[in-house]
C-alpha cells in the first residue's frame, strides 16, 4: 500500500503542498511545459521571494524539481514524485470507496434481522 510506503513527513509536506491553491496552479504549469521561477512568478500576484518560497514546498514535497540553467532556475514536474502522489489518492480513494459501500450495505440490511450491524466476513 502506498500509504504505508510513505513516511508520515512525506504524507505531511504531500498534503501540504496539495493545500494551497496557487501551489496546485503552479503545478499544474509546469506539468505542462518547464518555466523559470521568475517566468512563473508571472502569473501570480506576489513577490518573487514568495513565489521562490511555493517552489521550495513544491519541491520539498518531490512534486518539481529545479535546475540551475544559467542565471534562472527552471521548475519542471517530478513525474516519480506526480506518480507516487497519484498512487496515494487513489489508494486514499479506494479506502473511502469501501467505507460508503459498507455503509449503503448497513443501511440497505433490515434492522429487524438478528445480523443487522455484524460483520460480514
Amino acid at each position: 500500500m502506498v500509504v504505508d510506503e510513505l513516511r508520515e513527513l512525506e504524507l505531511d509536506r504531500l498534503f501540504q503542498a496539495f493545500a494551497d491553491s496557487t501551489r496546485r496552479d503552479m503545478l499544474r504549469r509546469v506539468s505542462l511545459d518547464e518555466l523559470s521561477v521568475s517566468g512563473l512568478g508571472q502569473h501570480y500576484d506576489m513577490s518573487f521571494a514568495a513565489v521562490q518560497k511555493h517552489v521550495a514546498v513544491l519541491e520539498r514535497a518531490s512534486l518539481v524539481t529545479k535546475e540551475k540553467r544559467g542565471r534562472e532556475q527552471i521548475v519542471r514536474a517530478d513525474r516519480n514524485g506526480l506518480q507516487k502522489a497519484q498512487r496515494l489518492l487513489e489508494n486514499y480513494e479506494a479506502i473511502w470507496g469501501a467505507r460508503i459501500d459498507r455503509i449503503a450495505t448497513i443501511l440497505a440490511e433490515d434492522p429487524h434481522d438478528d445480523s443487522y450491524g455484524k460483520a460480514v466476513p
